[in-house]
């Protein structure tokens, strides 16, 4: 995988402020995208009232848990990496430790861990980390626990997050979970299950406990955020069962963008993840409206050759998506647009690729998150395709739109020199102890001297250098968000 601009957080290992009284340790890690990383405060939430507070010490841990993804086979191997490592620890140094799989993986490979491999005593699927508690108590008695069962209602929406290694100033908030949209080459729909969507009462109550704490964004996080729909809960297929009441009054993705705006007018609003079919114009318009709503829009397409598209099942054309980038274009035109990409999906050709490279060049993306097809155990396309791109042409293929996204992300960066952005302290740079680093509302990094300003300010910064991935500049002054 190549990740063009942003640090990714693979690996990190999360932190809780301790609670009085809790005598085990939990020792949590977590792998794969915003929503695992978002799982995990749910997940130290829940076992802070069992009694767990967290530990960077993995070898004192009581609990080890790791959250995993399997979206590609490299995360797998990571993981399986990290689960010899416990258990090496749990051999030589705390026998009495105990490892737990959750996540994407848990639900996949359940039986292999417990039963054939035998390197985990619990497995814990997305949908029930709430029955950790119980499943913690069949393992002290000494037998292996397992939960992978997919929910058709649970959104953990009456669990108040902890905030795990946190910079008091972003935090994420799971909106939906599940995802209805069957990709071929997608195995969230089989580890999450079906899409339904959180109780918008329960957004905005974290929402504001998140501003009065002192954070000053949020991002909105789900599988498919467009596809939020909210008419008294159940899942999204079945809205045409719903009373006329209930359709009367249902929250859409752009009411609550909208509800979210006006609720806390000074915090930063960002979103993620957007798919091309079911993100609609009413979204962007409410974008447009409200200056606290970010102008970044990370929009996968996955591939610009409208075979392979057929063939992945996603359900827009290269004509549709680069009518949606044009009308995006049209009502914000300083939106910033980030792509998903996948390179030597079954069948790709080379003029599939170069479908590919031309729609790149139509975008010119900001940033964007490039991989290699990984066939996933499962999957339409594992069952029914054979995954017959040689590795040699992947890679090339990869390196060629890698660079080619550096190419454009100077270009969409240099639009920057010499203008002023907003950007919001988030940390000390990792380059400079003696500059601040920070985000635009585009969500390119931006770093400047730190002089008299302080992490969760919203700064002025005239640009005056840059990179593909960075502005550099110097503060004016504070904005008027302060």
């Amino acid at each position: 995988m190549e990740k063009i601009i942003d640090e990714n957080k693979q690996g990190e290992t999360l932190v809780l402020d301790q609670k009085e009284g809790n005598k085990r340790k939990l020792f949590i890690e977590s792998y794969g995208c915003a929503m695992n990383f978002s799982d995990s405060e749910i997940v130290a939430s829940i076992l802070a009232t069992a009694g767990f507070n967290t530990t960077q010490n993995l070898e004192d841990a009581d609990l080890v848990l790791v959250n995993t993804c399997s979206i590609r086979d490299k995360a797998e191997q990571t993981v399986r990496k990290r689960l010899e490592k416990y258990n090496a620890v749990k051999r030589d140094l705390n026998p009495k430790m105990k490892v737990g799989v959750l996540g994407c993986m848990a639900e996949r490979l359940k039986t292999k861990f417990l039963e054939e491999e035998k390197i985990v005593d619990l497995v814990v699927g997305p949908d029930a980390y709430k029955d950790l508690p119980n499943l913690l108590a069949e393992v002290d008695e000494g037998r292996d626990a397992i939960n992978v069962i997919l929910s058709k209602e649970e959104t953990y929406g009456d669990i108040s997050p902890v905030r795990l290694n946190s910079n008091g100033v972003t935090a994420f908030v799971s909106i939906t979970r599940g995802c209805d949209n069957m990709c071929t080459f997608c195995v969230v729909p089989f580890t999450r299950g079906r899409e339904r969507s959180r109780d918008p009462q329960s957004i905005i109550e974290e929402m504001n406990d998140l501003w009065h704490r002192g954070f000053k964004e949020i991002t909105l996080l789900g599988q498919n955020v467009d596809s939020y729909l909210w008419y008294g809960g159940g899942l999204k297929k079945d809205f045409d069962k719903a009373s006329e009441f209930q359709k009367a009054t249902a929250v859409t993705f752009s009411n609550l963008l909208e509800l979210c705006a006006k609720t806390q007018p000074k915090m930063r609003i960002r979103f993620s993840t957007s798919n091309p079919q079911d993100l609609t114009l009413d979204v962007v318009e409410t974008m447009a409206k409200y200056q606290n709503i970010c102008n970044h829009i990370h929009l996968p397409v996955q591939s610009g050759s409208n075979r392979i598209l057929k063939e992945m099942n996603r359900l827009h054309t290269r004509e549709d998506y680069m009518g949606l980038i044009d009308n995006i274009r049209k009502i914000i035109p300083d939106c910033a647009i980030s792509q998903d990409m996948i390179v030597g999906f079954p069948t790709e050709t080379e003029t599939d690729f170069q479908d590919t490279v031309s729609l790149m060049d139509y975008v010119k993306y900001n940033f964007g998150y490039m991989f290699t097809y990984s066939e996933r155990p499962g999957t339409m396309a594992e069952r029914k395709m054979k995954d017959d791109v040689p590795e040699e042409v992947k890679k090339r293929r990869l390196q060629d739109i890698v660079d080619l996204q550096r190419e454009h992300s100077e270009i969409r960066t240099k639009e920057y020199l010499h203008t002023v952005v907003e950007v919001l302290i988030e940390k000390e740079s990792k380059k400079s102890i003696t500059q601040w680093s920070g985000r635009t509302p585009q969500n390119i990094v931006a770093v400047f001297p730190k002089e008299h300003y302080k992490v969760g300010d919203f700064v002025n910064v005239k640009v005056t250098d840059c990179t593909s991935a960075t502005l550099i500049g110097e503060a004016i002054g504070l904005s008027m968000n302060n």
